[in-house]
């Protein structure tokens, strides 16, 4: 995966990673966790359970990709996330939907090669048949100063 592909990967929600903040409600709170430490562990079962099946992103470059996609991405291997923490977190919560986000400085390895890159992203909760799951995300790479 190349960093153009890797853009696309970075859908993220961020905790040891980063910590959410007590006005989350705990489920939410719990599988946003449960995200984060799926991303950074290339755990597949995990992200299977908390994409939702119509889920789609829009990632750095502007491209449209899907469940499969983002799965595909972080469990390629040779692709490893290092823990990240959220700056300047965004959390909106409005009933059953939640909107979380913020700015990542992003490291890790993909194909042997480290990367270090800083993005905004927001994802998109919603809460279905009583879970929470990850329905829309979009990531837009920042320029480092």
């Amino acid at each position: 995966m190349k960093i153009r592909s890797l853009l696309a990967a970075l859908v993220l929600v961020g905790a040891p990673v980063a910590a959410w903040a007590e006005t989350l409600p705990p489920d939410l709170a719990a599988a946003a966790h449960a995200y984060d430490e799926a991303q950074v562990h290339s755990d597949r079962a995990a992200l299977e359970r908390l994409v939702a099946d119509d889920y789609v992103l829009v990632n750095g470059a502007g491209a449209v990709q899907s469940k499969a996609d983002l799965i595909r991405d972080y469990v390629t291997p040779g692709f490893k996330l290092d823990p990240f923490t959220i700056e300047e977190p965004v959390e909106k919560v409005h009933g059953d939907v939640a909107l979380l986000g913020g700015r990542v400085n992003m490291t890790g390895t993909d194909g042997g090669q480290r990367f270090a890159l800083m993005v905004r992203f927001v994802d998109t909760w919603a809460k279905r048949d009583g879970q929470w799951r990850v329905i829309y995300s979009q990531v837009t790479r920042v320029a480092k100063p």
